[in-house]
This record gives structure tokens, sequence and C-alpha cells, in this order.
């Protein structure tokens, strides 16, 4: 779901509600990051993904589901590579909150994944290091 610029206010709102209802402490600080989030990016869209239809793909296991919204992004994070813009995906707790959720009307068999953003990259991020193959791919013994 497209985020356009004149409904980020509205997103901004259920950044900061969804974490002063995790935290009634929070501070003005931590309450204007929440806000910030919803204009970091000048294409925002959220992914979402729908666990069960009552459709012809009703047979399509959760798992599958998943793999292919996964799959999707991917997609789209290399094609706005290729056209040379700087892309992500952003998480966080505020994908659960029931703000965030009433914002984008999502269903009982809906579920927020992430945010793509999408956008010309203002600075380099340093690179990090990367694990080894070996500390996450196994093999079958015979």
């Amino acid at each position: 779901m497209i985020v356009p610029a004149d409904a980020r206010a509205n997103l901004a709102d259920a950044f900061e509600q969804a974490l002063v209802a995790r935290d009634s402490q929070v501070t003005d600080a931590q309450r204007v990051q929440a806000r910030e989030k919803a204009f970091r990016s000048p294409l925002l869209m959220l992914a979402i993904v729908r666990l069960q239809d009552g459709d012809v793909a009703g047979g399509i296991t959760s798992a599958e589901r998943y793999v292919s919204a996964g799959c999707a992004l991917q997609n789209m994070l290399l094609m706005a590579t290729a056209h040379s813009y700087g892309s992500a995906l952003t998480s966080g707790k505020a994908l659960q909150s029931a703000p965030l959720r009433t914002l984008f009307s999502l269903g009982a068999n809906e579920e927020a994944l992430c945010f793509v953003n999408i956008g010309t990259i203002a600075s380099a991020r340093p690179l990090r290091k990367r694990p080894q193959q070996d500390s996450y791919v196994t093999t079958l013994a015979p």
C-alpha cells in the first residue's frame, strides 16, 4: 500500500501512539523521532501479507505467502537499485500496533510485514561485516 505525502501526518500519529502505548514514559525527543520515521523516504509503501483468502488461492500456506512476499520485496529493491535509487526495508514494533493496524484498515487475516522506502541516497552507509557462510548454512549428512 502506497503511503502518499498527504497521509504521512496520520502515519506519524500512529507511530507516536504506538510508542506511547509501549512506554508511557517516553521523552519528547523519542516522540519526535517516532514521528520523523513517517517522512524519511520520498516513496513509502507498506508491505502487507494476506494470510488467508476465500478465493482460488485459499490452499496457499502462510509460509508460502511470506516467502512470496519476500521475493516480491527483493525484486522491488533490486529494481530500485537498477534505476540508481536507494532502497531499504524498515520494520519495528509499531507494525503490530493497534494504531497502525487501524490506520491501514488491516483485517484479522492480514499482517504488516515492513515498510519499503525508495529514494535518492543522501549519503552512503559504512560497510558492515557480514557473517561467514558456514555460520548460517549447514549440509545434511548422508
